[in-house]
């Protein structure tokens, strides 16, 4: 199930030794459905008003039935609420259909990404074998991130299926499906917002004639109380380069103007995906990677949806997310984290997650890390434009753009941080001043640096002089850094991040951490008295 990447061998990566075990961070816990307070270490800032909401996997098993894949755990949303410089935390499971119908049966009922339910045992043979010849179902266990559509909170995975949840209790709401408004059968869980509030996002859709990559608009305003995705329209569809086996992507980047499609080569083999209940197979045992194929950017206009008609190529890579992505001087800057290898999906096995020792340093060594770094498209190709030539005149910028044909640039990029990020394992779960700096020039961005198999400290990327600052300490593992603007914010980094702290070790303590942004000092801490695991992604829900 594990494959090894000897490409990743080659690469002057640091290595480690003797890596702690964090079984605990992907095992099950309690749900804390009422709000319980916090011990706060050191100044909350008053001006803080709102609470940090989180979504993560939080139970891995139902029964003698386990998970195998860390995406599979059934959905624990988090709400730390901060007020007047206190802090309360709780949690609560997502009502979802999976969790609903596994806990009735204590089995797993409803297959996951990772994990195919196995035929019902009180179906007689007859029904069992003819159960492997149903499509499977696919899943509302939506326990990827917090998303907003006008004004409504919703929990999203990758399927068709969101929740609207109520961000104050955590209650689910409504079930809503994506394909009742529009045709697509997913969506991903990182929409992009114009300032007025439109959101965009992306979903495939397959028909009789293939696969279709689909960009979706989604309007900022509601006609009524009880709408959800009224309004929402297919901006663009895209072809896949083989619709049998189109790409799979978590996210997209988004300029002022342009929407830009990454076709990386992960690809989804649809004959496998649709046979693979009758082989007995979960869904990604038919994602693969094709490292002999390039990548692909496609630009789409925001305004027209038309799909332009020059082509952007780079070697074969592999993101997750992206950090930003603005237009300058007849240049779109593209700014993400991406690896040399796609294979890393398959390393998120539970299992391979519980190692422990050298199995778990071997494991950690042979993947690939991500690192954050920048293409610049030329957008301004025509007839004329002179090809084989590096077309990129940007001063001090080393990556390169170059015409093999009128439709067809191929890039090279430049790194956007320095040698000693590598000691560091890379970056992660990128964040920035979004509300002012998204599709514009910036000079900051804030990850997880992940020397393990999860992030174990935080960085602040200065861009201008490609140094950064970091908080790390031993047995402590960060989540994704939110950044929250200070009031009367005047430069890019006033304001704070916020990390939710986890620890596999008994005697410390899990906790919400808040570091100026600007010095990346620790401010304070809220210490939670419950252990909670590793999760993905969140938001702040201001009540300012």
């Amino acid at each position: 199930l594990f494959h090894f990447n000897a490409a990743a061998q080659k690469t002057n990566f640091t290595k480690v030794h003797g890596l702690p075990d964090i079984t605990p961070l992907v095992s099950s816990v309690q749900e804390t459905p009422e709000p319980i307070p916090t011990t706060v270490k050191g100044t909350i800032p008053t001006w803080i008003h709102g609470s940090l909401l989180r979504n993560g996997p939080g139970k891995f098993e139902f029964g003698n039935q386990h998970y195998n894949h860390w995406f599979d755990g059934m959905a624990l949303m988090h709400r730390f609420q901060i007020e007047d410089g206190q802090v309360t935390y709780r949690s609560r499971f997502l009502c979802s259909d999976s969790y609903t119908q596994n806990s009735e049966r204590n089995r797993i009922i409803v297959s996951e990404f990772g994990t195919l339910a196995l035929p019902d045992p009180c179906k007689n043979f007859f029904q069992r074998f003819l159960s492997r010849f149903e499509m499977p179902k696919p899943t509302d266990n939506a326990s990827v991130n917090f998303v907003k559509y006008k004004g409504d909170y919703y929990v999203s995975t990758e399927t068709n299926y969101m929740h609207r949840v109520d961000p104050d209790t955590l209650e689910s709401k409504q079930k809503v499906d994506w394909s009742k408004f529009i045709a697509v059968n997913g969506a991903t869980a990182h929409p992009h917002f114009d300032p007025d509030g439109t959101a965009y996002n992306m979903g495939n859709s397959y028909r009789n004639k293939g696969a279709f990559y689909n960009i979706i608009r989604v309007p900022p305003e509601r006609d009524g109380p009880e709408d959800t995705l009224e309004g929402a329209k297919i901006l663009c569809s895209i072809a896949p380069r083989d619709k049998s086996k189109p790409s799979y992507y978590h996210s997209f980047g988004m300029s002022e103007n342009y929407v830009v499609f990454i076709e990386q080569p992960i690809k989804m083999d649809l004959f496998k995906t649709v046979t693979g209940r009758l082989r007995g197979k979960s869904l990604n045992e038919g994602v693969h990677w094709d490292p002999n194929q390039e990548t692909i950017f496609h630009l789409i206009d925001k305004q027209t949806g038309k799909e332009m008609p020059v082509k952007y190529y780079t070697k074969a890579l592999s993101t997750f997310h992206q950090i930003n992505a603005f237009e300058q001087d007849g240049f779109l800057m593209l700014d993400m984290c991406c690896s040399d290898d796609g294979q890393s999906i398959n390393n998120f096995l539970i299992q391979n997650l519980r190692q422990s020792g050298e199995a778990l340093d071997e494991m950690y060594n042979t993947m690939s890390r991500p690192f954050p770094r920048r293409f610049v498209l030329p957008l301004n190709i025509t007839s004329e434009t002179l090809l084989e030539q590096n077309l990129n005149t940007r001063p001090d910028s080393t990556a390169t753009a170059v015409c093999r044909t009128k439709n067809q640039v191929f890039c090279t990029f430049e790194d956007l941080h320095g040698e000693d990020l590598k000691d560091y394992g890379g970056l992660e779960f990128p964040h920035i001043n979004y509300a002012r700096y998204n599709t514009k020039p910036y000079r900051y961005y804030y990850g997880c640096g992940f020397r393990h198999l999860v992030g174990d400290s935080l960085i602040k990327m200065d861009l201008e002089s490609k140094k950064f600052k970091v908080w790390r300490q031993p047995d402590l593992y960060p989540s994704e850094p939110v950044f929250i603007l200070s009031p009367n914010a005047v430069e890019e980094d006033d304001g704070v991040i916020l990390s939710v702290i986890i620890t596999p070790v008994k005697d410390k303590s899990t906790f919400l951490l808040v570091l100026d942004a600007k010095t990346f000092e620790e401010l304070g801490r809220a210490e939670v008295p419950v252990n909670i695991p590793y999760g993905f992604h969140g938001v702040f829900n201001s009540s300012a």
